[in-house]
Parts: C-alpha cells; structure tokens; sequence
C-alpha cells in the first residue's frame, strides 16, 4: 500500500506542479511559494532517485556546493530577491522547514508502528515549523528582532554575546539563560540529552528526517570512538573559554582598552574565526555535506557543542538503555542503524545496560531489534 502511494506520488507530481502553475496556484502569495517550492523539491527528488543513479560522493559534493554557494555568494539572494523574500537566510529557512518537514511524513509513515517514533518526529517538525521558522519570520512584523526559540547556548553561542542578546526584549534573555544553564541541564539529567538532540534541535530535526536513509554509514570503528571523544570535548572546551572572553572582553571593554587592548581584539577574533569555522564548515559544509558519505549525524557526533555539554550530564542521569539478559542474537541490526556509531550490540551481547554520552535517545535500536531485547529508559540505577 505505501509502495503504491510512493509510486503515484512520482508519477503525480509534475502534472500537479503544471496544473498548479497554469492556474495561478503558485503565485498566490507566501503560500503559492511554499507550494511551489513543495511540489517541485518532490518532483527533482522523485526524478533524481528515479532516473539519475547518482553515487554517494557526488552527492555529497553537491551538498557541500550548496552551502558554499549559500555562506559565501549572493546567488541565493537574488533568488531570493526575485522570489520576494527578504534575504537569502529566509529562503534557505524555506527549503531546512520543506525538507524536515516533507521526510518528517515519509518517516513517520515508514515507522507508524511506532508511537515514540512519531510523537519525536511530530515534534521536531512542529518545532522546526513554529519555533525555528514561522515565528522568526513573524517578529520582525511585529518590530521584535527574530529570536530561534528552539536554539540554546552552546549550540546557538552568540545568544550569550552580550553585544547579541541584549539587544533582545528582557524576557528573551531571561529565556536564553535560564534555559541554556537550567532548563536544559536539568532535563538532560532526568531524561536525557534526547529531549533536545532527538525532540527539539532543527540540527537533529534535519538529521532524523532528511539524513535517516543515512544513519546506517555512520563509523562504528574503535577509532571513530577515539577521535569522537577528543573532538566534540575539545569543541566544547572552546566554545565556554571563548564565550567568557567575549563577556570579559565587554564587561571590561574601558579598562582593557587602557591595559590589555589584545584581549578585546582577541574576542572579536574569536567571533569570527569559531563563527566560520564552526558554524560555518562543521555544522553546514560538513555537517550536512557528508551526510551521503559518513551519515547523517557527524555534526552531532564529532562537533557540536551542545551535543557534548548534554552528554557529559546525560553520563551522570537517570537515561539509559536498558538490555534483556540473554536475549540477544547477534543479528547486530541495532549496531547497524546506530547513527551515532555505538556499537550496541557488544552491550547486548555482554548483558550490560549502559548510558553513552553520545547517545541521542533516537530509540532505533531498540525498534529494529526482532527480539525486544533493548528498551530505553529513565529510572534511577
């Protein structure tokens, strides 16, 4: 039955998009555009799974040109421009909401057997769409700066700028403290890092959806282990050391002027080397780049910040993994569809539940295990 909606749907689509076009349907303001850019992704994306037996690099390739030409040409502001969009930021917030959006159905249609499965994913659309696009685009109608109510220090480490937020209403900042150094910690210790990385983050929304015909390729190596712990700590490391000179470097802005004029160059230095490198080529060109080539989370696994603050109290939580003893068969699907790379099976195997730091609470490897054998849980040890 879904194999024969897939199939109508590919046959569908390009005289969908004509009729639509020839009757005015696409021009009829925001949402003629959100129409247009939906029917036409799915008719490229039907053409180019059907007809193009494009190879995995060149693939990523391809994503990696997009999010060159998007950080560093204009070609997408002036098609945004001619597409009467602001800038090229609201344009590319179209296509991020689209994506998850449109793989958010297909993978809640493919996994409908599972309750979690879905309600994690209405999730991450619903965020995606309210809090990470819609009320953005709304705030400056309202003559409030555009605040991304679902993005949370580090992850989001200019909100701790004090010349970034407090430019904001009080309430904002409030928001953006409370919630990056309270809420979130105290959440990830009772649940888990999944209530933001597998339920709220627009990085894993992307990831859960778009990225998950990837999560299989993700590295399982003793080694990838290795350089994962070295890279996402020391990431982290950079980013609070980085953020506390950038608030010294304002709260003391008269007296380093007059006694240490390196350290205020040195923030604003800061700023721009971790705001390309990190937030440029690790979580965009890399992150989402390789996503044909090494899955769809090695943003998540290897870089980003916020990943790794919530890990490390996640480590010292009530979340775990739960393993049935002398149950498992080895089959190693659970290993397999990991898109974080532990290898789950070699818990299974020994009888050990176990709580990962890097684990994002996806909850694959307990749905694709034939057995029943792994259950995800928050119970004190």
């Amino acid at each position: 039955m879904i194999e024969t909606v897939r199939r109508f749907i590919r046959l569908a689509v390009i005289p969908a998009y004509l009729f639509a076009y020839f009757a005015g349907l696409l021009t009829q303001g925001r949402w003629g555009l959100v129409l247009h850019f939906a029917l036409l992704f799915v008719g490229m994306w039907s053409f180019v799974r059907r007809w193009l037996p494009i190879g995995a690099y060149t693939l990523a390739a391809i994503f990696m040109l997009f999010y060159f030409l998007l950080y560093w040409t204009d070609i997408f502001s002036v098609l945004a421009s001619g597409l009467g969009l602001a800038n090229k930021w609201m344009l590319y917030g179209v296509i991020y909401t689209l994506l998850v959006l449109g793989f958010g159905v297909q993978f809640i249609i493919r996994n409908r057997h599972s309750r979690y499965h879905v309600w994690r994913t209405v999730s991450l659309m619903s965020v995606q769409l309210f809090l990470a696009f819609t009320l953005p685009v709304l705030m400056p109608v309202l003559d409030q700066p555009a605040y991304y109510f679902s993005y949370l220090w580090p992850l989001k480490i200019d909100y701790f700028y004090p010349s970034v937020i407090l430019k904001y209403p009080l309430p904002f900042v409030f928001y953006s403290f409370l919630g990056s150094l309270i809420l979130a910690p105290a959440l990830a210790l009772i649940l888990g890092k999944r209530f933001y990385c597998s339920w709220v983050c627009g990085c894993g929304g992307l990831a859960e959806t778009f990225g998950d015909r990837w999560r299989h390729l993700s590295d399982k190596s003793t080694e990838a282990w290795k350089f994962e712990k070295v890279a996402i700590h020391t990431v982290l490391v950079i980013a609070v050391l980085g953020t506390a000179i950038v608030i010294l470097s304002w709260t003391l802005h008269d007296d380093l002027s007059r006694h240490a004029p390196w350290l205020s160059g040195a923030a604003v230095r800061f700023e721009k080397i971790y705001g390309f490198v990190v937030g440029s080529v690790l979580a965009g060109v890399v992150g989402v780049g390789v996503y044909p080539t090494l899955g769809p989370r090695v943003w998540c696994r290897y870089f980003c910040p916020m990943a790794a603050l919530l890990g490390l109290i996640q480590k010292a939580g009530r979340f775990r993994i739960r393993v049935k003893p002398d149950m498992c068969i080895s089959c190693g699907n659970c290993s397999t569809y990991c898109e974080m790379g532990i290898d789950v099976r070699a818990y299974a195997q020994r009888n050990e539940s176990f709580t990962r730091a890097s684990c994002v609470g996806c909850g694959m490897c307990s749905h694709v295990c034939p057995r029943g054998v792994l259950r995800l849980e928050n119970r004190s040890r």
